[in-house]
C-alpha cells in the first residue's frame, strides 16, 4: 500500500466517509496497527453490535477501528459514554454511505469526533508525495512522465486496487468485479433498494447527460421511475460518495440551490465500467472536476462543495470555486488549440465580489501561460501537484 495524500491524523476521534474500495481499511490499518479492528461486514459481529451495543464496544477497549459503521449507527450512544467515562480514547469509524452515519455522529458526538472524506486516488498519488503546485511550471522530464500515465487514469480512474495493476486486463477485470458487487448489488442492498435495474438506469441517465443540467423532472422520465424513486436513487449515489452535485452559483448563498444541478463521479473508473457512452470530452471533463473535487474532500481546497456558474450573456462556467479569500473560476477544454470563442465564458465572467478572482482555462496541452488575466494551465499540471 502506497502512501496517500489526506492527513487523518488527530487527537480527535474520526469518522472517515469515502466509497467503497477507496482504501480507507488498508490505510487505518497501515497507521494504526495496534488498534482493534472490526467490520461490520463481518456478519457475526454486526450481529453482537446490534443485539449488545454497549458489550460490543466495551470488549474493543479504547482505541478501535470500526469499519462500515454505517451498518449500525446505534453505536454512537454507547461510544459517547465511553468518550464521557475515559480520558484516554481513539476510535476511528470508516462508512462508505454517509448520510445516516454522519447524522447520528453529528447528533450524538457532536464536537468530539472529526468528519473526513476519502475519495480514490488523485491523478499520481501512487507514485509518491505532491512535488509542488498546480501554477508551477513542470519540466519536459515531468512532462513525460505524465504522458505515460494519463491515458490509462482517464480510462480507469484512481481506484487503489486498480492503480496497482500492472495491464490494462488486470484493471478492466477489478472494475469489471465493482460493477457486479460495490456499484451495484451491494450499494443496493446497504440502502435498501429494491430495483437494482432502476439504479443501473439512473447511472446510465447521469452519463448520457454528464456535465448538462437536470431537473428531477426531466431524470425521472429517463429513467422511467416516479419522482420519489429518482430523488432517492440520486441521494443513494452522492450518499455513497460515488457521485457529487455542482449547484449553480449565486453570490447569495441563499439563492445557491435554486438553480439546476449537475452531477458528476468522483472517478473515471465508474464511467468506464457502466457504460461506454460518454465521449471523450465528457470523460475528460470529469475526470478534471473530479480531481479538484477529491483534492477539495481531502482538505487542499477550502470550500464546502463547488458550484458552476452562468453568466449574464447565457454562457456557463465549468466549476467555480469559492474559497475563504478567493474565487477560481474554471474551463475545461478538450480540445487544442485553444480559440476565443472557447474562453469567451470567463471573459464574459463579471462577479461583484470583494474577494480576489482568478480565471483558469484547463486544457489538454503542455504549455503553461497567462493572456488576458487567464491562466491557461495544462492538464498535466494536476498529476502529483497541491492546488496552492
Amino acid at each position: 500500500m502506497f502512501n496517500r495524500w489526506i492527513d487523518i491524523h488527530s487527537k480527535r476521534s474520526l469518522l472517515l466517509l469515502g466509497p467503497r474500495r477507496a482504501g480507507k481499511s488498508t490505510l487505518l490499518k497501515m497507521l494504526y496497527p495496534q488498534y482493534q479492528y472490526v467490520t461490520l461486514d463481518d456478519l457475526d459481529d454486526l450481529e453482537y453490535s446490534q443485539k449488545d451495543p454497549k458489550g460490543f464496544i466495551k470488549k474493543l477497549g479504547n482505541h478501535f477501528i470500526i469499519d462500515e459503521a454505517q451498518r449500525n449507527t446505534r453505536l454512537t450512544l454507547p461510544l459517547k459514554k465511553l468518550m464521557d467515562d475515559h480520558l484516554n480514547v481513539h476510535f476511528i469509524l470508516t462508512g462508505s454511505v454517509g448520510f445516516n452515519l454522519k447524522d447520528a455522529v453529528s447528533d450524538t458526538l457532536a464536537g468530539r469526533i472529526e468528519i473526513k472524506q476519502m475519495p480514490p486516488c488523485c491523478f499520481g498519488e501512487e507514485r509518491g508525495d505532491r512535488q509542488s503546485t498546480i501554477l508551477r511550471e513542470k519540466s519536459i522530464k515531468e512532462i513525460n512522465e505524465v504522458a505515460r500515465e494519463v491515458d490509462s487514469y482517464l480510462t480507469y480512474g484512481g481506484f487503489p486496487e486498480v492503480l496497482n495493476q500492472k495491464t490494462s486486463k488486470a484493471k478492466e477485470e477489478i472494475l469489471k468485479n465493482y460493477k457486479n458487487t460495490y456499484f451495484t448489488r451491494d450499494l443496493a442492498a446497504m440502502t435498501n433498494l429494491e430495483n437494482i435495474e432502476g439504479l443501473k438506469a439512473m447511472f446510465q441517465a447521469l452519463m448520457k447527460g454528464l456535465g448538462n443540467r437536470y431537473e428531477y423532472s426531466s431524470l425521472q422520465k429517463e429513467c422511467g421511475l416516479s419522482f420519489v424513486t429518482t430523488k432517492k436513487y440520486l441521494n443513494t449515489l452522492t450518499s455513497s460518495g460515488l457521485a457529487f452535485k455542482l449547484y449553480g452559483y449565486h453570490l447569495g448563498s441563499a439563492k445557491r440551490y435554486i438553480s439546476s444541478s449537475k452531477t458528476y463521479f468522483i472517478d473515471n473508473g465508474i464511467i468506464t465500467c457502466l457504460t461506454d457512452e460518454c465521449s471523450k470530452g465528457q470523460m475528460v471533463e470529469n475526470m478534471i472536476v473530479s480531481e479538484i473535487e477529491k483534492k477539495r474532500q481531502i482538505g487542499e481546497i477550502k470550500c464546502d462543495e463547488l458550484y458552476y456558474y452562468q453568466t449574464s450573456g447565457g454562457r456557463e462556467v465549468d466549476v467555480i470555486v469559492e474559497e475563504p479569500n478567493q474565487i477560481t473560476a474554471i474551463e475545461i477544454k478538450s480540445l487544442t488549440p485553444i480559440s476565443g470563442r472557447d474562453i469567451r465564458s470567463l471573459r464574459e465572467l463579471s462577479l461583484k465580489s470583494s474577494k480576489k478572482i482568478r480565471k483558469w482555462i484547463i486544457y489538454f496541452g503542455t504549455e503553461l501561460y497567462q493572456e488576458d488575466g487567464i491562466h491557461f494551465i495544462p492538464f498535466y499540471h494536476f498529476y502529483r501537484r497541491s492546488w496552492e
